[in-house]
C-alpha cells in the first residue's frame, strides 16, 4: 500500500474530531508503573498519553506514526497536558525505528491491516519486545479476499479495511513471528464493506521468556 497517501490522508485528518480507531486495545494494555510500552499508529496521541499517565515517571511510550500531521498533533497534545515520558518517531511499521528488545508492551489500533507486508510487522513486533514482553493488538479482517479496486482506494484506506486479510491468515502470521499464548479477547460480527464483510477483533500474545528461537 502507497504509504505517501496514507501520510497524506492522515496527514489532512489530524486535526479532524472522527475516530480513527477500530477497536480499544489499549483498554485490555494494562501497563504497569516502570514499563516501557510502544503505540504503533499512535495518531493523535491520545493512547500513548494515557499509556504514559499509567507507567509513571520511570516508565516511557513511544508513539509511532507514518503521518506527519499525526506526529506534529501528538507532540503538540503531549506538550499542552506537560506529558514528558512519551516519545514520538515517524516510522513504517515495517521497519520500527527502535531497538531490540526495548518495549514491555505493544499496543497498536487499526493501523497494521495498511501494511503491505504483515509479516514483516508482526516479525518488528517480536523483535522490539522483551523477552516476556506482551501485544495487544486491534485490527480489521476480511471474510474474503478484498478486491483489487478497493486496495488503494482512498476512502477504502482511510475507511482502514482495505489492506485486510483473512482471520486464518492474520493469525498464522502472529504464530510464525514467534509468539505464544495468543487469544482473542473481543471480536465484532461481521458488516459489509465494499463488496465484502469485514470484523474487528482484538488479540493478545506474549513473545516467551525464553527460546531458541527469534532473539
Amino acid at each position: 500500500m502507497d504509504t505517501s497517501a496514507i501520510n497524506e490522508r492522515y496527514s489532512k485528518l489530524a486535526e479532524d474530531t472522527c475516530c480513527l480507531s477500530c477497536g480499544g486495545a489499549v483498554n485490555h494494555s494494562n501497563p504497569f508503573p516502570g514499563e516501557v510500552c510502544v503505540d504503533l499508529g499512535c495518531g493523535r496521541g491520545n493512547d500513548v498519553i494515557r499509556m504514559a499517565q499509567e507507567v509513571g515517571d520511570k516508565g516511557l511510550v513511544y508513539g509511532l506514526d507514518i503521518s506527519d500531521g499525526m506526529i506534529e498533533k501528538a507532540k503538540k497534545n503531549a506538550e499542552k497536558l506537560e506529558i514528558t515520558n512519551v516519545q514520538f518517531i515517524k516510522s513504517e511499521l515495517e521497519s520500527l525505528k527502535l531497538p531490540s528488545k526495548i518495549a514491555d508492551l505493544v499496543i497498536s489500533n487499526c493501523t497494521i491491516n495498511h501494511a503491505s507486508d504483515k509479516t514483516a510487522v508482526w516479525n518488528e513486533i517480536h523483535r522490539v519486545l522483551k523477552k516476556g514482553g506482551r501485544f495487544v493488538v486491534s485490527d480489521i479482517y476480511s471474510l474474503e479476499d478484498v478486491p483489487e479496486e478497493y486496495k488503494n482506494d482512498p476512502v477504502a484506506v482511510s475507511e482502514c479495511w482495505a489492506g485486510s486479510i483473512k482471520k486464518d491468515d492474520y493469525l498464522k502470521i502472529i504464530a510464525d513471528s514467534g509468539f505464544i499464548d495468543v487469544k482473542i479477547l473481543e471480536e465484532s460480527q461481521p458488516y459489509s464493506k465494499g463488496k465484502i464483510e469485514i470484523s474487528s477483533f482484538t488479540i493478545f500474545g506474549k513473545k516467551a521468556a525464553s527460546c531458541g528461537c527469534k532473539g
